[in-house]
């Protein structure tokens, strides 16, 4: 066990025991503690300046967005979180105005100077505006600059041609507080998914100017949002707390579970019209290898898990809980999970980037030379799906029986593919070289983890089939982000998990304008910004439906990722828990969830 995992083991095992005796202090008895472990380290808690997931799953608990999902609603729900009423929505898609609840209040802050601080409608123009922001560097301002806000670019723009600060009190045409309770937003072409958009509470919950101008560049470390909790210790990569926001106004839970819903509806029964949040305080240990992470779990120091995948068979054996685990009250369940594992090429890459024959033969060859199916049995244990392509399960655009050359596993194909282009063994030493006869040499960036050591090990198998030299570089995932982020990786395999129900949120990994954003390949191709732009302004519909075929198809052919699987998550919970149900999209539901005091396991 490296040292890393054995502090974060430690941070587990003692932290409960600390939180316990510092709730009976307060006279109320023991508050209710929910302990969870991540496999990946955050990154901050500045939603302009933050993209990775686990970042993404502390901040939509503390800042607030205008709408949510409703967590148990199956189809999609969504209501309002701080506005008062779903968007007044006019000029066919292009205009949303939005009226706040009256009285939220922000936490509690020095940056207030001990004055109550009540959420206007001018926070969330100031909000979307940080994105815009050239100092605020965020890595969202592609997906915002999508929206095509009227007039914010402009203002960006004019930052960038002068050299002169961002100007948050220029007025920007299409982001305006029209009083202190409503806000307009604007927008240049229809878009009738942007409801969805401003539930991302992750992203774009409401951010208070005095708090960023106070914290300046130390404005992650202090989220400061009108959410159900606030941050109470951070240990870099190591512990996260977050604890009940004691001035978080009178929410109650009111989830509405499908009628046919039996587990949902029962849930319902039980916590329906209680205040939120039910929990006081949420412990989140970074634990990135999988033993100690299981073993927190059986040892009852976390209360949730998604079951790494060597320990499944033992967990849930035939897909069910193994009866030493059921004895103890634990629960389970298998969920196919709203995302893929990929592996990109840096499209600005000399060796495997380009749009030529020849380039994009060597892409297609190395990805007809994964065996997924291999992958699936002993990387994934067989808790996953081979995917076909970059659009993943519950979402819009996907579609099950939809068959391509992504999910084909061909060495022989490969090798003519490979040979037919010039990337042949010219000095007998076993391994292709390039076209113009120099070493071919693909330098593969991953994790000192369990699971990207198997994931090597196929890879080296895989390309060793069809005469490719794989070298692998290993950092920790933060930093390898970053690297990509810059364009640094030759290739680089992550996660992609959807963010909403909409399909097209997966396909913004290849839009042009996302390079080096979401678009981590840096895959430019007209053809593809074409059908992108269609499907933003297209309803819901069979014309819309035809374009994510064009766009999975083009995906599939310039090949500037090898989509691997769409993962089935085994997650078991201790009885303490109650209410939990993994979201399909969104990441916010901790405050949904109960813990129940010591008796008899849950229903």
């Amino acid at each position: 066990m490296r040292r890393r995992q054995a502090l974060a083991l430690g941070a587990a095992l003692a932290l409960p025991g600390q939180a316990v005796r510092a709730a009976a202090a307060d006279g109320g008895g023991p508050r209710k503690v929910l302990r969870l472990a991540f496999p990946v380290a955050e990154t901050g808690f500045d939603p302009a300046r933050i993209s990775d997931l686990y970042s993404r799953t502390i901040t939509p608990h503390i800042f607030e967005a205008l709408y949510r999902y409703d967590h148990l609603a199956r189809p999609i729900l969504i209501k309002p979180l701080t506005a008062e009423a779903l968007p007044e929505i006019a000029d066919e898609f292009r205009s949303y105005t939005v009226r706040l609840k009256r009285g939220i209040l922000f936490q509690d802050d020095a940056a207030f100077q001990g004055q109550p601080r009540e959420l206007t409608a001018a926070d969330y123009v100031y909000s979307f505006k940080r994105f815009a922001d050239p100092a605020t560097k965020s890595p969202g301002w592609a997906t915002v600059e999508d929206f095509r806000i009227l007039g914010l670019a402009e203002v960006r723009q004019r930052a960038l041609a002068n050299k002169q600060p961002f100007d948050y009190d220029a007025e920007v045409e299409g982001l305006r507080a029209l009083d202190r309770y409503t806000l307009q937003i604007r927008i240049e072409k229809p878009r009738p998914r942007f409801t969805e958009t401003l539930a991302a509470s992750d992203l774009y919950g409401a951010v208070a100017r005095e708090v960023v101008q106070h914290y300046g560049d130390r404005i992650a470390e202090h989220p400061v949002g009108t959410g159900p909790y606030r941050l109470a210790q951070w240990r870099r990569s190591s512990f996260i707390a977050l604890e009940r926001n004691p001035g978080y106004r009178e929410v109650r839970w009111d989830a509405e579970p499908a009628p046919g819903d039996a587990e949902g509806q029962a849930i319902a029964a039980r916590l329906k019209g209680q205040r939120l949040p039910l929990i006081d305080r949420v412990e989140v240990s970074i634990i990135e290898e999988a033993q100690p992470r299981w073993l927190s779990f059986l040892n009852g120091q976390i209360d949730l898990v998604a079951v790494p995948g060597e320990f499944v068979p033992a967990a849930m054996p035939g897909g069910k809980v193994a009866p030493h685990l059921a004895r103890r009250g634990v629960r389970g369940q298998h969920v196919l999970r709203s995302d893929a594992t990929l592996s990109y090429f840096n499209m600005e890459d000399p060796v495997v980037g380009g749009l030529a024959p020849a380039q994009v033969a060597l892409r297609r060859a190395i990805c007809l030379g994964v065996d997924i199916e291999r992958e699936v049995r002993l990387a994934w244990r067989g808790m996953a799906l081979p995917a076909q392509s970059i659009i993943v399960p519950h979402t819009s655009g996907y579609d099950a029986r939809f068959k391509s050359s992504n999910g084909e596993y061909s060495p022989a194909r490969a090798k003519a593919l490979l040979d037919l282009y010039g990337y042949t063994d010219r000095d007998g030493d076993g391994w292709r070289e390039r076209p113009d006869g120099s070493p071919l040499l693909i330098r593969y960036a991953t994790q000192p983890d369990q699971n990207s050591r198997q994931l090597i090990e196929l890879w080296q198998r895989n390309m060793l089939a069809i005469g490719i030299r794989m070298e692998f570089v290993a950092a920790k995932w933060p930093e390898n982000l970053k690297a990509a982020r810059a364009g640094k990786l030759q290739m680089w395999g992550l996660g992609s998990l959807a963010d909403s129900s909409d399909g097209q949120s997966s396909l913004t990994r290849l839009y042009g304008p996302q390079a080096g954003q979401g678009n981590l390949a840096r895959f430019r191709l007209p053809a593809f910004d074409a059908v992108f732009d269609k499907l933003t302004v297209l309803p819901d519909g069979p014309e819309r439906m035809q374009l994510f075929e064009q766009a999975k198809r083009l995906q599939v052919a310039y090949a500037p990722y090898k989509v691997h699987v769409h993962r089935i998550l085994a997650d078991l919970q201790h009885p303490k828990v109650y209410g939990w149900r993994r979201p399909l999209f969104w990441q916010e539901c901790w405050h949904m969830l109960d813990v129940l005091p010591p008796g008899p396991p849950a229903a």
